[in-house]
């Protein structure tokens, strides 16, 4: 079994730090990529991230994952509640994913309530800020054979 993970980071995700940050607080998505590579390496992976606000380079990444990742641990933004094709992709390669959300999704707008990978994601970790990223980590490699 491949040890890597793939980190995925949906569209305005780089805007990190600077975007409602009384939302998403004031850490970067350099700090988030950091975080989610330390705690992996800890456990003995490593991390490739890529952060895109292009859904097909996305799902491109998520393609490539299943040539040399366990895993992939994901928060797709605002794709989670539009994207069929995002859905496709995870399920498609057959890899066990995690779903992360810094802010709780379920104390905001309505629309935001929704996800399309909730059924099918291993494990699903929200409102937790940026911590978050660490716990999808450990939680899904806990997970894995």
């Amino acid at each position: 079994m491949p040890r890597r993970l793939l980190l995925v980071n949906g569209p305005n995700l780089n805007l990190l730090g600077t975007r409602e940050p009384e939302v998403y607080g004031t850490a970067t998505l350099a700090d988030v990529e950091r975080l989610a590579a330390d705690t992996a390496s800890a456990l003995g992976f490593e991390v490739r991230a890529i952060q895109s606000n292009h859904e097909g380079v996305l799902i491109d990444a998520i393609h490539a994952a299943r040539e040399d990742c366990a895993g992939i641990v994901i928060n797709p933004g605002g794709l989670t509640h539009t994207s069929v094709s995002l859905r496709d992709a995870l399920t498609g390669i057959g890899l066990p994913f995690a779903e992360v959300h810094i802010s709780d999704v379920y104390k905001r707008e309505e629309f935001r309530r929704h996800s399309y990978l909730h059924d099918v994601a291993a494990v699903r970790v929200i409102g937790r800020g940026i911590d978050g990223y660490a716990d999808a980590v450990r939680e899904l490699l806990a997970q894995l054979p």
